[in-house]
């Protein structure tokens, strides 16, 4: 499996890959949030490949206080092989070459599966409420 920073021509197969992960909501439009994570130049939005084709895609980000991890997607026949793992200790680890201490995540409540997933590499629930208010609609 080789990691790599996300390329324009990814695009396309990124989007499939959420799409596939259930991971797009009706008011995020993909493309649009790919468009403006690329207005940030750094090295935190990364694709795996298998074969030179994209199995997996996670968008993080640093804002000099805390780092954020979005988007984290495995094609299902890849799920349950430490592809995710893998992707987020290459995310942590560029993440620590920058300074950030501390890396936050969104989980849907419902979703326990993925909580149980996290949980296992050592991330936990925080005391905290996650609030949000859309600026431009999609």
């Amino acid at each position: 499996m080789e990691i790599r920073e996300f390329q324009v021509s990814d695009t396309e197969p990124v989007i499939a890959l959420w799409e596939e992960c259930g991971l797009t909501r009706s008011w995020n439009d993909p493309a649009r949030d790919i468009q403006r994570r690329l207005q940030v130049p750094d090295s935190l939005f990364l694709v795996a490949l298998k074969e030179g084709k994209i199995i997996a895609s996670v968008m993080g980000g640093y804002d000099g206080h805390r780092g954020w991890m979005n988007y984290l997607g495995v094609a299902v026949v890849h799920q349950r092989s430490g592809v995710a793992a893998t992707l987020i200790k290459e995310l942590e680890s560029r993440l620590e070459r920058l300074g950030c201490a501390k890396v936050n995540l969104q989980i849907r409540t419902d979703n326990i599966e993925v909580q149980q997933f996290y949980s296992s590499l050592g991330y936990s629930n925080d005391a905290v409420i996650s609030m949000g208010k859309r600026l431009i609609p999609d």
